[in-house]
């Protein structure tokens, strides 16, 4: 495999970038263009938060350190680079939806997605959505939902952006970008190699993270072609290759290896007129593993699934207050694996929306949805929220829906252990959110409640075998703050911004938190910038989980509270013209904290990254 990358950086290094760095900050979704027709129209009661080109930027690791210092999401990470579960608004991993270009991508087998296989250097913007959205966004989307983001510029242009990466644990990372647009058709391509030894010194200790390596290969293609003035047919890429080394405990040694491929290729043939709106996709979706219990093994198991899906959106203006849209989506899941069998499912959604903006200060939306699933009796979902202007200042959100999660292929289906007689898990929330906006100061303060019966968990049964149950009910509720400042005079730019949770999630069995969900969760960025120089502070708190279910605490039942911090500084050695050559040097994990996230798997010490970043 790294012969085979390597010869396709050779061949990408003749070609570089362009993506102008800047220092503003997270911006709301009504200045930013989205591709995502139902989260630009249908959330306007909804909390989202769109991570523009600065703030990626400003990651120079992975996807999943992007949304743990710029979002209220939790990460529960198996050491570093190995597999990343997101817990939204204290639910679980599989209770949070990834929505690539408007698609829904976790995966079928166990419900979520890894954020460690997606490469931000390939996506242009990255939208995050908190609360239900079931409706919109299928089975999963219950505590809130990530949007990946790809754009097509149908202007006349030509970018390229070339990144090289070198940092601590013999970490290399190489990234290429290139951006083309006219009149009537745009294309664009991001390559993305990484690779490390990922062997760090676990600190007050003289263990290293031993088996710890990891190497991946990330493919976009995305083009776009008007066929006449009013539709464009656009395709749109993305493959992943990854090999892992799955690092141990600090007292479990481990020689297990993980290979994984996804790809995913979708048609989309976009129609606009002046009272109506009609987008189709067709897309094709394969996810793939293969673990070794031994990396010198040749014994694997293996699993896959296929997936076919076509969906169409429809939107018409009945009036200048009032829309509607229908959508109608079929997908149709192929799985194969060494533990599974050969499981099917077929899903057919029809879903309506209902969009009404009386005056420019009240928005309302009204949506309901139908799933008919192969396997499963599903529930109608509805959703209702409302947008309303008190002040030019502040703004007022309100939403509340139904959802749901339906089990997954390894639920149903892992020998030893699958269940036949599971039952969708559903849920009920409500979210209330205020919104005070001054250009120059934005803050935003969410309060939510969420109920959920028929919870998944996977406990050992009477043949001492894990099996998935329906035991649980559960609640969650808490409170979210966001605060932004940007000011800026003459060459000075001044950028803070901040997330703040409060969570609450309780088993309502046994009234105990549930385990790797923190009370409190807190991130701060301090950002500057003069002419060519740029520099910025990032801070991390994360309170004290639990473990365990009976909520003790203890080295062997909880996780201590951290604090984390990175620094980061670049500087433009050549600006000219269309050509900039920055350099930039980060410093992670600041203070040199000993820190777990997950119980007995240190996360790094302090390291280093430089960045040669060449633009024109």
């Amino acid at each position: 495999m790294k012969k085979t990358i390597g010869l396709l950086i050779a061949v990408c290094c003749s070609v570089v970038s362009f993506a102008q760095t800047q220092l503003d900050s997270v911006q709301y979704l009504d200045v930013i263009e989205l591709s995502d027709i139902k989260l630009k129209q249908n959330a306007a009661g909804f909390k989202v938060t769109v991570l523009n080109d600065s703030v990626l930027s400003k990651n120079t690791s992975n996807f999943t350190d992007l949304l743990r210092f710029n979002s209220n999401i939790y990460f529960k990470e198996n050491g570093y680079g190995m597999v990343s579960s997101p817990s939204f608004r204290g639910t679980n991993a599989s209770q949070t939806a990834v929505i690539w270009n408007g698609i829904n991508i976790n995966s079928q087998l166990n419900g979520q997605t890894d954020f460690n296989t997606i490469n931000t250097n390939n996506i242009n913007q990255v939208v995050i959505r908190n609360g239900g959205g079931s409706v919109q966004y299928g089975s999963g989307a219950i505590g809130g939902s990530v949007h990946l983001d790809n754009r097509l510029s149908f202007t006349q242009h030509l970018k390229n952006d070339v990144k090289l990466n070198y940092g601590s644990f013999e970490s290399k990372n190489f990234s290429l970008v290139t951006d083309y647009g006219q009149d009537k058709f745009a294309f664009n391509l991001g390559v993305n190699y990484i690779d490390s030894d990922n062997d760090y010194k676990y600190l007050d200790s003289d263990k290293i993270n031993e088996n710890g390596a990891f190497n991946n290969l990330s493919l976009n293609v995305n083009l776009g072609y008007f066929i006449s003035e009013k539709d464009v047919i656009k395709l749109y890429h993305q493959s992943f290759i990854g090999e892992r080394e799955f690092s141990g405990t600090t007292a479990t040694p481990s020689k297990s290896k993980y290979e994984d491929e996804n790809s995913r290729s979708m048609l989309e043939w976009v129609s606009t007129h002046q009272n109506y709106k009609s987008n189709f996709k067709v897309a094709y979706l394969k996810e793939s593993f293969e673990f070794y219990q031994n990396k010198n093994s040749e014994f694997f198991t293996f699993g896959q699934v296929n997936t076919f899906l076509a969906k169409h959106n429809f939107n018409y203006k009945l009036s200048k207050q009032v829309s509607v849209t229908s959508i109608l989506d079929y997908n149709l899941f192929k799985g194969e694996g060494s533990s599974f069998g050969n499981p099917e499912r077929s899903i057919f959604s029809a879903t309506g929306l209902l969009q009404y903006n009386p005056s420019t200060n009240l928005n309302l939306g009204f949506n309901v949805r139908q799933d008919v699933t192969s396997d499963f009796s599903s529930p109608l979902l509805f959703s209702m929220d409302a947008l309303i202007g008190i002040t030019k200042f502040y703004k007022v959100k309100i939403n509340g829906s139904k959802n749901y999660r339906i089990p997954t292929f390894n639920d149903l289906f892992w020998q030893p252990g699958g269940n036949l007689n599971l039952v969708p898990e559903s849920s009920y929330q409500f979210d209330l959110g205020h919104v005070l906006d001054f250009n120059w100061l934005q803050l935003q303060l969410n309060t939510y409640y969420i109920k959920s019966k028929d919870l998944i968990q996977w406990k050992p049964n009477i043949s001492g075998f894990w099996s998935p149950q329906n035991i649980a009910e559960a609640h969650s509720y808490g409170a979210e703050v966001g605060l932004t400042i940007n000011k800026k005079y003459d060459n000075h730019q001044l950028t803070f911004s901040s997330n703040y949770s409060y969570t609450v999630s309780e088993n309502l069995e046994t009234n105990k938190q549930l385990i790797y969900v923190p009370f409190h969760k807190a991130n701060a960025t301090l950002a500057y910038s003069f002419k060519r120089f740029c520099a910025h502070y990032q801070q991390l708190f994360n309170g004290d989980v639990f473990t365990t279910s009976d909520n003790l605490k203890g080295p062997f039942y909880s996780l201590q509270s951290y604090n984390v911090a990175n620094l980061g500084v670049n500087y433009k050695l050549l600006q000219h013209f269309n050509h900039e050559l920055e350099l930039g040097l980060k410093v992670n994990n600041l203070f040199n904290k000993l820190y777990q996230n997950v119980a007995f798997r240190p996360m790094p010490n302090r390291n280093f990254n430089i960045q040669l970043h060449y633009k024109f």
